[in-house]
């Protein structure tokens, strides 16, 4: 175990805690719901930037992204990059309309957004369970991470590193609330930024440059350095598909299209496409470009996930790769946070609150709960993560794809298409989950594309036939008898 890269580690942890202990001051003077799960509404555009990246870039990203560029090589880097428009698209596609819809609405979670749109409690409970499905495995993903990296650059055992990550991000989420999750996200942002700059230029120059870097991969496998990457996986299809999924798809994702109700006026909605873009691109750049280059530098690796970690302690000196290591773990711990408040929310502000609706007025009850259920999940996820594969890419873009096939649609042509009504929504939720599902867990890809885009396209037509469906009855039950 190495204590000079465990002291930095520790100061990071305490500043997190720091943050979570001010914004728990804060949030004793306003409304609880508002506040605890959207800050108020009171985001300008730095925050809203850094806390979207943050929540959107994860462990997949600081981990698996890179230990895929290491397995398959530079082909892998530009077709992460294919996730570079993804704040753009989300603020630009949800963006105001949603943020004035949810004012109207009084929304406070993404289910109330559906309800108030489409009025139908069955359409909330189907939306429910799908998020707290997909997100149970998300968030166990998002503790995999970060016990590894823990194991690889500390030397601590993955369980008891999962312990010590798992408590401490639970506990300040649970007492902190969404305002601690922006601060938090806020710092994390500009700490990957850093970690990302610093470890790049490390690992060009442990290589000796990046020229002999390349070399050396070419020597290693020439399918390193071509577009098809090794094992030739990534075709057009893969590719297609790829953009669907983390980038296009992006805009169905409830943890990401909450933040589009949170924030304070339309300068920071501005603000917030210009530099959440600029962020993305240089840490998807960033981390993807050293897990590719760092195959120069450590090429027998066992577990592909393994290569920032070990790299962290290989190309930096120990005080560094202890100030680097907060970066991936800034990453996994806003993820899990948007995650954890973002299922919390579900449970009672849309289930609970749902069936007991006089209860909304207690809110000493609802802070106990609220708290309560944090923590629960936040240990059942503990337990899932107790047993980790061996690479978590796949897992977390199953999760995602799980999102976004249920809530895509409904949130688009919920916003934008003014005759939409709650069958379309509930046949496309129903359609494109069943679908998913089913193609994933058989692993069948029809013309080598994931699962996501048939599902995709499914669901748009199961709206679409839902709707027309919706409306003759409609007219059928306004006819005179």
């Amino acid at each position: 175990m190495q204590t000079e890269v465990i002291i930095p580690l520790i100061a990071y942890l305490l500043l997190v805690f720091g943050l979570s202990v001010y914004a728990y001051g804060h949030r004793q003077s306003g409304n609880f719901l508002n506040e605890y799960f959207l800050g108020n509404r009171s985001m300008g555009g730095f925050m809203l930037a850094m806390t979207l990246t943050a929540t959107y870039i994860s462990a997949s990203s600081f981990i698996g992204g890179p230990g895929a560029a290491y397995k398959y090589g530079l082909g892998w880097v530009l077709l992460a990059m294919i996730q570079l428009p993804a704040v753009w698209l989300s603020l630009g596609v949800l963006g105001k309309k949603f943020a004035i819809l949810a004012r109207r609405y009084n929304a406070i979670t993404l289910n109330d957004m559906l309800y108030g749109r489409f009025q139908s409690r069955m359409l909330v409970w189907l939306a429910s369970l799908s998020l707290l499905v997909a997100f149970l495995g998300a968030m166990t993903v998002q503790f995999i991470g970060g016990a590894r990296l823990l194991e690889s650059a500390v030397g601590i055992p993955y369980n008891i590193g999962l312990l010590i990550f798992g408590i401490s991000i639970v506990l300040y989420t649970a007492f902190g609330g969404f305002r601690a999750s922006v601060l938090n996200d806020a710092m994390q942002g500009l700490v990957m930024l850093l970690g990302t700059v610093l470890l790049l230029g490390a690992v060009i120059h442990a290589a000796g440059g990046l020229h002999h870097a390349v070399d050396k991969l070419q020597q290693i496998d020439p399918a390193l350095v071509s577009p098809q990457g090794g094992d030739q996986i990534l075709s057009l299809p893969f590719m297609a598909s790829f953009w669907v999924l983390v980038c296009f798809g992006v805009i169905g994702l409830p943890h990401t299209a909450v933040r589009c109700i949170s924030y304070k006026d339309s300068k920071a909605i501005h603000r917030g496409i210009v530099l959440g873009t600029v962020v993305v691109a240089l840490l998807m750049l960033g981390m993807h470009l050293a897990g590719a280059l760092g195959r120069a530098v450590l090429p027998d690796l066992k577990i592909p996930d393994q290569v920032i970690p070990t790299l962290m302690v290989t190309v930096l000196p120990p005080y560094a790769a202890g100030i680097f290591l907060a970066a991936p773990l800034a990453a996994i711990m806003s993820t899990i946070n948007a995650q954890l408040l973002q299922s919390s929310a579900t449970i009672v502000k849309d289930l609970y609150l749902g069936v007991r609706p006089q209860h909304i007025h207690n809110a000493r009850m609802i802070k106990r709960l609220s708290n309560l259920t944090t923590l629960i999940l936040g240990w059942l996820v503990l337990l899932a993560a107790w047993h980790p594969p061996e690479m978590i890419i796949w897992l977390n873009l199953l999760a995602f794809g799980g999102l976004e096939a249920v809530f895509l649609w409904p949130l688009v042509l919920g916003l934008y298409w003014q005759r939409a009504n709650a069958q379309g929504a509930l046949s496309s939720m129903a359609s494109g989950a069943v679908c998913y599902t089913l193609l994933a867990s058989f692993g069948l890809q029809p013309a080598g594309l994931h699962p996501i885009v048939p599902a995709l396209l499914l669901s748009l037509l199961a709206f679409y036939i839902g709707n027309v469906v919706g409306e003759k009855r409609r007219v059928a039950s306004s006819l005179p008898s």
